[in-house]
């Protein structure tokens, strides 16, 4: 559900939601184009991409579909893979860096929210809680491998070229077939299994530290 439905219900949560969701998106495209970086291709820093403007990332479908259904996206990085001296690896990791942002934000939120003076002041639980549950909605979003969401470029590094080019064709239609899937809730049984595997990862992660 979008945050349309609490704009006038609750004014305050919607501004602190939309303030999160705003700098998780953007913080997702950062870190892609940041390991591309990594990675020696500059393309995104000279495009101007490399920073936490919001008008540099910001794309007008994406954000309206953020409001509406609670799932949307910032304008894509560019990123020059060709640049890349191991392409595979480069773009599995340019791909994993944008989820995995959201899931370690996620992470230092829970992280956070186990201190008692932090959990009882009603401010910061609210947003360190909208902050861990939406991250989590973005990495698990993000994940799947549908074109031209992270999770299909995941998919093509472990593909070969002529399968890369099958699954490339399909990233014109991606918003139709996203939007579409989402509409109809068929997508919905995806997203919460995406979410329970990462919440059951950082589950163990704490668990580990006990």
């Amino acid at each position: 559900m979008g945050l349309i439905s609490i704009l006038f219900s609750d004014p305050v949560s919607f501004f602190i939601i939309a303030v999160v969701i705003l700098y998780s998106v953007i913080l997702h495209e950062v870190a892609h184009g940041f390991i591309a970086h990594l990675f020696g291709d500059n393309t995104a820093l000279y495009s101007g991409r490399l920073t936490l403007k919001p008008l540099s990332h910001l794309d007008p479908i994406g954000t309206l579909m953020l409001f509406l259904v609670g799932f949307g996206w910032a304008k894509p990085v560019p990123v020059n893979y060709s640049s890349f001296s191991s392409r595979r690896f480069g773009l599995f990791s340019v791909a994993l860096a944008g989820c995995a942002t959201n899931i370690l934000i996620a992470i230092i939120a829970i992280f956070l929210l186990q201190f008692n003076f932090i959990a009882t002041n009603p401010v910061l639980f609210i947003v360190l809680r909208s902050v861990a549950n939406i991250n989590i909605i973005l990495g698990a979003f993000n994940l799947i491998p549908i074109p031209p969401l992270d999770g299909s470029k995941i998919l093509m590094s472990f593909l070969s070229y002529r399968a890369q080019e099958s699954l490339t064709m399909l990233e014109p239609y991606g918003f139709f077939i996203l939007a579409l899937l989402l509409f109809t809730g068929l997508l919905n049984p995806v997203i919460t299994l995406m979410q329970d595997l990462i919440y059951g990862l950082i589950g163990m992660l704490f668990g580990l530290f006990k």
